[in-house]
């Protein structure tokens, strides 16, 4: 199910989105609270990378949150060191983990100094990611691929079908190779958001949702089990 959230103003969506982030992020720490016998484990928050995140997350790295009790992680990264311009890591350390912010946990998903393969095996025996995350922010490709899940790499169907948290992606047309949640850990992720701008991008997702296809957003867009929450500024 797709929630629409529309803003003329990329200001308003930032705002706007960043409440929602942080009611959801309060409503999982609380529930932890009322349900944990052995302590309460970090909120985990995954945040997306490239350009359009960049100002929503300079919004959220401003916002009173509870951020000691909050383990900062990505959707997905690219297999890049984190000194590379290219990496996710390094848009959550400019962006996100600095002002209120700077007191959160960070969990990075590449460690270059490993092999590909070898290092996905190690996140998905790590017992920090054993749940998915309590909150996720998704972007989405003019493709429809959303985290790395691209059409055309040839990890797509084991991406779709794997009970594995991660997945080693190896896209066609975008470069270097990817680390990703997988779709099915997506779907279990109770409160999921898009963050998308402009007319070209609604053109996909309302295609994507309207009938499923060969995309990670017509996948997650088409399952009943899902909900979407989509937060789109109009420019």
């Amino acid at each position: 199910m797709i929630q629409l959230y529309a803003f003329d103003d990329q200001r308003a969506q930032s705002d706007a989105l960043a409440k929602a982030v942080g009611d959801a992020l309060h409503a999982s720490l609380a529930a932890q609270a009322a349900t944990s016998q052995s302590g309460v484990r970090p909120a985990m928050l995954a945040v997306s990378g490239g350009s359009s995140p960049r100002p929503f997350l300079q919004t959220l790295s401003t916002q009173a949150f509870d951020w000691p009790r909050i383990a900062v992680t990505l959707v997905d990264d690219r297999w890049v060191p984190e000194t590379d311009s290219a990496s996710n890591a390094q848009l959550a350390h400019d962006t996100l983990l600095r002002n209120a912010a700077k007191d959160a946990t960070f969990w990075p998903l590449a460690d270059t100094s490993q092999d590909l393969n070898a290092h996905v095996a190690a996140l998905n025996a790590d017992p920090r990611f054993r749940a998915v995350p309590d909150v996720a922010i998704l972007g989405m490709g003019e493709d429809g691929h959303t985290a790395s899940i691209f059409a055309d790499a040839p990890e797509w169907d084991f991406a779709l079908t794997t009970t594995d948290r991660f997945v080693a992606v190896h896209p066609g047309s975008a470069p270097h190779a990817r680390v990703s949640w997988s779709m099915s850990a997506l779907k279990e992720v109770k409160h999921l958001f898009l963050l998308i701008a402009g007319p070209r991008k609604m053109d996909v997702l309302n295609a994507a949702s309207a009938s499923l296809q060969k995309n990670a957003i017509s996948q997650l867009a088409n399952d009943k089990g899902v909900r979407l929450d989509v937060y789109w500024c109009a420019n």
